[in-house]
């Protein structure tokens, strides 16, 4: 949507300057300010973007005057240009707004210097800009508009196909021979991770796309509900074939082993083909909307809530029929999805599972209350990650306008520009330093590409233009997916820009590779020398907060669980979501393929995975935990009180050392199950949630130990583990 924005923005500017009779050089500068006004506005309301839309523009005929003003002026211009960077990175501590209006004003300020703007051309520049402008709040509020709630609807959708595309891995992964298992495990790990991610999406769309705070709640719950149920369910089946149990790790480690050689669940069998046909069923619900064939869906839902009840099992062995307990827990979280998306179904031919799962939901959307964020407190001065940033961008910006200088004194700012670039969503050395190489890999790409199109496009101004939106929507498109293609098509672009304004040479594109390599060098000496972030301390940050917010959910989880009030669970949750994705981007610097420290790179993917699968326990905890005020079939286990205070010191023991104090050593010994039999008398009875929540302490009690060996923390192992085993 953003490159359809951008390019439609583009068009239309283009179309209107092209009616009153504008040049070339002008044309470029419309296009170029369009799609800086589209793009740099990221604010989520419509009332927000018309404010900075603007805003924006004496912004930009600002900076366009003081472009052309001082263009002649070396010394005097690059000293504002300097100021200016700085003043537009800064301006990020100001939220959206600050980061729209400092980007505007930077990129205008190049875009002077690209078209070689002096002052008796400004009125006509005035003319293109304002056109920019004007169209892009044409297109912004008109032709694509878009809306929180749109935004939303939209990732709703996503979620829900998703959701139908990870089901469907989960059914081949049933009848999937050992030699195909891991290619299926493959695409079962990418989907889970891209459900992870429009979950993740959708959160942070709730506050201004639903209308009010109690609806972002529940539409929170039942997106949760639906992501775990579905992992769960897809761990249960990879459980049930592997003659060794299955391990979280095998759905969040790439190349982790396969669990098992042969398929344990037989494909001829009664109970395999019943569940075989379960399993399509639940994709159909799934992939249903609301408007298709409701008795059909009626039916399926009916019939998969019933395997809830432990009657309703078929014959089968433990396995196979935990598999189909996972079956009928993912209907039910389906169905709260369609309530929460769809709104209310059809209650005529509801049988007593469905009623009571009905019963459930009402009885939670009663007590929904939501908490009070609490913001954290924000560092200041030059601990301010924007106010750091300034000045390591203001220092490298000089450092390459010295050495821009040297390799041409007209095409300098091309070295100014990749330092600011690098500089751009990154907090630490390393992710400068790779953000700063896929940059230079994609221009060289680039450079190639620019020059067989220009030999291609020759004089033909409008066709040059008609590439130009194809390479801008599909750097667009590409962003997310890879840094060095997104700079490809920039590079592309470029050298068809300078075919339009009659400057392009191949001289001029190679000089466009020497100058993005010392823009990119010039940033990875500012990062180093001047106010350092080392990405190892930067990791490690990231690497307590997430182990303190995995103590909190799992804290909060089993103390309600073991009967103690009930608490806001999911913001928890959505608390360690998002901090386990800043610790993933985080640590890319160590995982790029380019690193040399190849065990290291093995080390940090382990611990990611680790961390990701004790994530998932800790959210099928919080979402257990979360039905038991309102269960009429399971009730609260004291007993999991002190299971779960093992788990928190440890994660505490653990958090400790990776902030350089040494606090003890990790406690390991007797599993969990056999702690919770010395507790009380008799077995785990099934009208308790201890039977529910086992294997995911056990699980998550394993990998809390699991992780004392890539931090180098010591463990301990208690006398009682010992007596146990003796």
């Amino acid at each position: 949507m953003a490159g359809l924005r951008t390019v439609a923005s583009i068009a239309l500017t283009l179309l209107v300057l092209a009616l009153l009779g504008t040049d070339t050089p002008h044309l470029v500068a419309g296009a170029m300010t369009a799609m800086v006004s589209t793009f740099a506005i990221k604010e989520k309301q419509v009332r927000g973007q018309a404010v900075t839309l603007a805003l924006g523009l004496p912004v930009a005929l600002t900076a366009m005057s003081l472009g052309a003003l001082l263009n002649t002026r070396v010394v005097i211009g690059d000293a504002f240009f300097v100021v200016l960077i700085f003043g537009a990175v800064y301006s990020r501590r100001f939220g959206d707004r600050g980061t729209a209006l400092g980007l505007i004003g930077f990129q205008i300020y190049f875009v002077s210097l690209f078209v070689h703007a002096t002052g008796a051309g400004l009125p006509r520049l005035y003319l293109a800009l304002s056109v920019a402008f004007a169209c892009s709040a044409v297109v912004r509020f008109a032709l694509v508009p878009e809306t929180p709630e749109r935004v939303l609807t939209r990732l709703r959708d996503a979620f829900r196909a998703r959701l139908a595309q990870l089901l469907a891995s989960q059914i081949a992964l049933l009848d999937t021979p050992p030699h195909q298992l891991e290619k299926v495990l493959d695409d079962l790990r990418r989907r889970t991770a891209r459900l992870h991610e429009a979950a993740l999406m959708i959160q942070g769309r709730l506050e201004e796309g639903t209308p009010d705070a109690a609806a972002g709640a529940l539409l929170q719950r039942r997106v949760a509900d639906a992501e775990i149920a579905t992992e769960r369910l897809g761990m249960l089946l990879l459980n049930a074939r592997s003659a060794e149990g299955a391990n979280t790790l095998t759905l969040h480690l790439p190349n982790a082993p396969v669990p098992s050689t042969r398929n344990l669940i037989p494909p001829e069998d009664a109970a395999t083909a019943t569940l075989r046909r379960e399993l399509n069923a639940l994709h159909l619900m799934v992939a249903r909307g609301a408007s298709e064939d409701r008795t059909a869906v009626a039916h399926v839902r009916n019939r998969l809530l019933g395997y809830r009840d432990e009657e309703k099992l078929p014959h089968a062995s433990e396995a196979v029929q935990d598999v189909f307990r996972g079956v009928g827990e993912a209907a039910r979280a389906v169905l709260g999805l369609r309530l929460a998306l769809d709104g209310p179904q059809d209650e005529s031919s509801d049988t007593p599972a469905t009623t009571r799962s009905r019963e459930e939901f009402d009885a939670e959307d009663i007590a929904l209350a939501t908490a009070d964020d609490t913001a954290d407190e924000e560092p200041t001065g030059l601990h301010r990650a924007t106010t750091r940033a300034a000045f390591q961008v203001a220092v490298g910006s000089v450092l390459a306008i010295i050495g821009g200088e040297f390799l041409s004194s007209q095409r300098w700012y091309w070295a100014v520009l990749t330092c600011w670039v690098v500089f751009l969503n990154t907090a630490s050395t390393g992710e400068i330093l790779v953000k700063g190489y896929r940059r230079l890999l994609g221009t060289v790409l680039g450079v190639f590409a620019g020059v067989l199109l220009a030999g291609a496009v020759g004089n033909h101004t409008w066709l040059a233009f008609a590439l130009v939106l194809v390479f801008i929507f599909a750097m667009f498109f590409s962003a997310p997916l890879s840094y060095a293609l997104m700079s490809f098509f920039v590079t592309a672009m470029l050298g068809l820009l300078y075919t339009l304004l009659n400057t392009y040479s191949v001289s001029v594109l190679l000089l466009r590779i020497e100058e993005t390599a010392l823009g990119a060098v010039c940033g990875v000496i500012a990062a180093v020398l001047v106010l350092p972030v080392r990405t190892d301390s930067r990791t490690d940050e990231l690497l307590s907060t997430v182990l303190d917010k995995l103590g909190d959910v799992v804290s909060a989880a089993v103390e309600q669980l073991s009967g103690g009030p009930a608490s806001d669970l999911l913001s928890l949750a959505r608390e360690l979501d998002t901090a386990l994705e800043d610790l993933r981007a985080s640590i890319q610097p160590l995982t790029h393929p380019i690193t040399p420290l190849r065990e290291r790179r093995q080390t940090a993917r382990y611990l990611v995975a680790l961390l990701e699968s004790c994530a998932y326990h800790a959210r099928s905890l919080a979402a257990t935990a979360e039905l038991v005020p309102y269960s009429k079939t399971i009730a609260a286990d004291p007993r999991l009180e002190r299971a779960g205070l093992r788990i928190a010191r440890n994660l505490a023991v653990l958090s400790s050392y990776v902030q350089d104090e040494r606090a003890g050593a990790i406690e390991s010994g007797a599993s969990i199950a056999s702690r919770l039999k010395a507790d009380g008398p008799g077995g785990l009875p099934s009208a308790t949630v201890t039977s529910r929540v086992l294997r995911h302490l056990q699980r998550l009690d394993e990998g809390v130990v699991g992780l004392a060996r890539p931090l180098d923390v010591p463990v301990a192992e208690r006398a009682e583990a010992k007596s146990v085993r003796g």
